[in-house]
């Protein structure tokens, strides 16, 4: 009983220091859990779900009102019961955001860069505005107006950008790399001007420190109960989920060394490995009781981190 004490204190001390927002909270809860299971919940086992973090049905009723609203879930109703589905152009980013979360921190560079130039009046200024939330969001840097750089980009979330935004077409896409026999500054001198890490950097160190300690706490228990299971795992993804989604995930040649991101991501692999089987079970239980239909997790769940099984 000291050591599970120990390890709820713990959990109550990270909630006492950086209490999460409860719509940031529920974003990762269904990128993290419901995602996974078909992506539908009713309400009542949201409400469930959420009440280990003490938000409360209020606050998770205004939450998914909102997120409705931004076009990230949609609704339906039986009699009194509400369920929320995550959206397919909703669920598609989740799986793109899932993808740099879960997945091993192994770019390597090429030597080349992908270049997006949005030529002036090739587009308006809400989409300039939507494109630059985009691209910055994907970890591109801005070096001149409408001109976007990255050495290590994905061409399918590119192309998956482009179509949300509704810009495909109308800018230039291209890659590039150092002319020959010309005297210049290496490419790779663009990181620093392009990138600030410095938040990233400090971000990750907080991360593993804050969670280092759970390993320890995790040694000693001889099971973890399935409620602070998930617990523990929603929290750890959404600390995680915050510093990886500001990474702009560049090349390991072109990133300072020892780059605390890898450290980072070890320490996120051991703990969801020995919480994710706990959690399963209290995520099954909410889900049942309002749909004893609902199905497992699929089988990229066990994708997550090189593999769970």
């Amino acid at each position: 009983m000291k050591n599970l004490l120990t390890s709820r204190e713990w959990m109550a001390q990270l909630l006492a220091a950086d209490p999460p927002r409860s719509k940031s909270l529920v974003m990762t809860i269904l990128g993290d859990s419901i995602a996974v299971h078909g992506g539908v919940a009713w309400l009542g086992s949201l409400i469930e779900l959420l009440a280990p973090f003490g938000v409360n049905d209020r606050l998770l009723r205004t939450s998914v009102f909102r997120l409705a609203q931004d076009g990230w879930l949609g609704a339906s109703r039986d009699g009194r019961r509400s369920s929320y589905s995550i959206m397919p152009e909703a669920l598609a980013r989740f799986e793109r955001a899932n993808a740099r979360i879960y997945a091993p921190l192994m770019t390597h560079w090429d030597g080349s860069w992908t270049i997006v130039m949005g030529p002036a009046g090739s587009i308006d200024a809400v989409g300039r505005g939507l494109l630059r939330k985009e691209m910055l969001w994907e970890g591109y840097s801005m070096t001149a107006p409408g001109v976007f750089i990255h050495p290590a980009a994905d061409p399918k979330a590119l192309d998956e950008i482009l179509s949300r935004t509704k810009l495909r077409g109308k800018l230039y896409v291209c890659r590039a790399s150092e002319a020959q026999g010309v005297s210049k500054r290496p490419l790779r001198d663009l990181v620093d001007e392009g990138w600030d890490l410095s938040g990233v950097v400090g971000g990750y160190e907080l991360f593993i420190a804050r969670f280092e300690p759970l390993l320890g706490l995790l040694d000693d228990l001889p099971a973890v109960p399935p409620e602070q299971a998930f617990a523990m795992r929603t929290l750890l993804i959404h600390a995680y989920r915050r510093v990886q989604l500001h990474d702009p995930h560049l090349p390991v040649e072109l990133l300072p060394a020892p780059w605390p991101g890898a450290q980072a991501y070890e320490l996120t692999r051991q703990l969801y490995r020995r919480l994710y089987a706990g959690a399963e079970e209290y995520i099954m239980a909410a889900l049942r009781r309002e749909d004893e239909q609902a199905g497992p997790v699929d089988e990229a769940f066990y994708q997550r981190f090189g593999g769970l099984r």
